[in-house]
């Protein structure tokens, strides 16, 4: 019995499913091939660290702010070109008065003592979120630090600042509405092309602290193939040895996107 010949879906697999580097991004060389392109760290366990330690709550996240310096100092170490980190999400408007405005000054005050060093070594900001939310002092500090840091070619690190998911994905489908897209023009690739992380691969290695094994609401989109590694450490304590191992971890899977 002859059997006809199977037909694909013409869309399959997605161009979002590609493992490739992005020309701007510059091409791994053989020995730093299993770098992942673009790590995603959700810091979770600045309140846990805090309670410890007999500290407020705001120390705790003070001493997870001072946490991300060195981080990012490995990430650009260890040539990783795209750096995201969860730094508030929309639910976490739910917390107190005191908590979500020191949390806002604390981003204020590490954009003005961090941003001369992240320009130095070539890291370019980018926020992802709603920024139009934010009170109009923090959307100034965010404005000069992405003007500080706009010729960074070492990294780009993202920052998600009042961001969720789903509220990304809403936006992506107004965008497309307003700009007249038919519906049988939109393809995973157009999608792509209107969210926040537009431009930007997909993150191959999603890591969570503090021991939790949940996205949060943390890029459900772009995360759809990565990686996830959940590390027992919580933030304030996840340093470069932390960061090393969990792009230890990574480079030991075997990624196959459905084949």
């Amino acid at each position: 019995m002859t059997r006809t010949r199977l037909a694909r879906p013409t869309d399959a697999p997605p161009r979002a499913h590609a493992d490739e580097r992005s020309d701007d991004l510059g091409q791994p060389s053989e020995q730093d091939a299993v770098v992942p392109v673009h790590v995603a760290i959700i810091m979770d366990g600045n309140r846990r660290w805090a309670r410890q330690k007999g500290i407020s709550e705001l120390e705790g996240h003070a001493a997870g702010v001072e946490a991300i310096r060195d981080v990012v100092r490995q990430a650009v170490r260890r040539g990783v070109p795209v750096l995201t980190l969860y730094a508030f999400s929309r639910e976490n408007w739910a917390r107190s008065d005191d908590e979500v405005d020191g949390l806002f000054t604390l981003l204020e005050e590490a954009i003005q003592s961090e941003t001369e060093e992240l320009a130095e070594q070539g890291v370019r900001v980018r926020i992802l979120g709603r920024t139009d939310e934010l009170p109009e002092h923090t959307r100034a500090s965010i404005e000069d630090a992405l003007a500080a840091t706009g010729s960074g070619d070492r990294l780009i690190l993202n920052v998600a600042f009042n961001y969720a998911g789903r509220t990304e994905i809403v936006d992506a489908i107004r965008r497309l509405c307003a700009s007249g897209v038919r519906p049988d023009e939109i393809d995973e690739e157009t999608v792509s092309g209107a969210l926040y992380t537009a431009g930007l691969p997909d993150p191959d290695l999603v890591i969570r602290t503090g021991g939790e094994h949940r996205l949060s609401n943390f890029l459900i989109w772009q995360a759809a193939y990565a990686e996830f590694y959940s590390s027992p450490v919580l933030w304030p304590d996840f340093g470069p040895d932390a960061f090393d191992e969990a792009l230890a971890e990574y480079a030991r899977r075997t990624r196959r996107f459905g084949r």
